[in-house]
């Protein structure tokens, strides 16, 4: 048996932080999860990343596997556990139970045999499983029930309804209890965690709690003031134009930003845009305003 390296697997330095190795886990996760993944290889890759976040996230199996690299050992050189050797909660190697996680021999010998056939313990409670929701930044404001299909190896498609509360911001996770991976002897199942993410949307941006929405404008109404209506996710509105506006300056929106605790503010970006002059009489005007200001932007 070979020794396996999982800080490589993970893409993180020995000296990682706990946190790092988290988030090293959840993008990886997220690129080889049988929903989203097209590469090929990425059910083992998958395996491999959750058997790498398995022994890394346990202080105690994290402790246990940094002994052994620290005698030596790296990914591939020929490895036998060390005589005498104590896995987690000092249980003899085969005695540790994983529920049903399918696990290499070269973990099973550090920390212990899964539960299954070869298991002596009782009822085991599934794994998470981590997955993505993409929805629209106006479902994500308003709340909304969705509907997601997931492609599981071991359990086939299936459809779930999904309530997103309002409010909801990107990388958050809604977790949906008992949606997992099932459990072993009688064991429950895991649960279903979902990580949100937006849909791009031409109108809005989120930044923080306030929403970023581009308006365009004509010249003269940025030139003499106007009063326009503006998109929110909460409706159209109302807002006064000052005059002597120009492109890129910024109106706020009091209380029109995303909801919460503290609800944001809507940032409105003015863009002005000037029409084409397509008949004689337009270009007419455009050339009596060149005399009239004689002015010059890049100046």
């Amino acid at each position: 048996m070979q020794f396996k390296d999982y800080y490589d697997a993970l893409g993180v330095k020995p000296d990682a932080s706990d946190a790092e190795i988290k988030r090293a886990y959840r993008k990886l996760a997220r690129k080889y999860h049988p929903d989203v993944s097209k590469e090929s290889g990425a059910e083992e890759k998958i395996k491999a990343v959750n058997e790498a976040y398995e022994a890394l996230k346990d202080p105690e199996r994290r402790r246990e596997y940094d002994q052994l690299r620290a005698g030596g050992y790296r990914a591939g050189d020929e490895f036998r556990p060390p005589p005498n050797w104590q896995g987690r909660h000092g249980g003899a190697a085969g005695d540790g139970g994983f529920g049903d996680a399918d696990f290499s021999d070269f973990f099973e010998s550090l920390f212990g045999r899964g539960a299954g056939p070869r298991s002596r313990g009782g009822p085991r409670r599934g794994s998470d499983v981590q997955a993505r929701i993409q929805i629209d930044i106006k479902s994500a404001f308003a709340g909304s029930r969705e509907r997601i299909t997931l492609r599981d190896p071991a359990q086939g498609e299936r459809t779930l309804e999904v309530k997103i509360p309002a409010g909801i911001e990107p990388g958050r996770q809604i977790r949906l209890n008992g949606q997992g991976n099932p459990g072993a002897a009688g064991g429950p199942a895991g649960d279903l965690l979902l990580e949100v993410a937006f849909h791009d949307d031409p109108r809005f941006r989120l930044d923080g709690r306030n929403i970023v929405c581009v308006l365009p404008v004509s010249p003269w109404e940025a030139a003499l003031g106007a009063t326009v209506t503006v998109p929110t996710l909460a409706g159209e509105v109302e807002l006064r134009v000052p005059p002597g506006s120009d492109s890129g300056r910024k109106l706020r929106l009091r209380g029109r930003g995303w909801p919460g605790k503290e609800t944001g503010d809507q940032i409105v970006v003015l863009e002005v845009h000037a029409p084409a002059a397509e008949t004689d009489e337009q270009k007419k005007v455009y050339e009596s305003m060149a005399k009239v200001f004689a002015f010059n932007p890049r100046t």
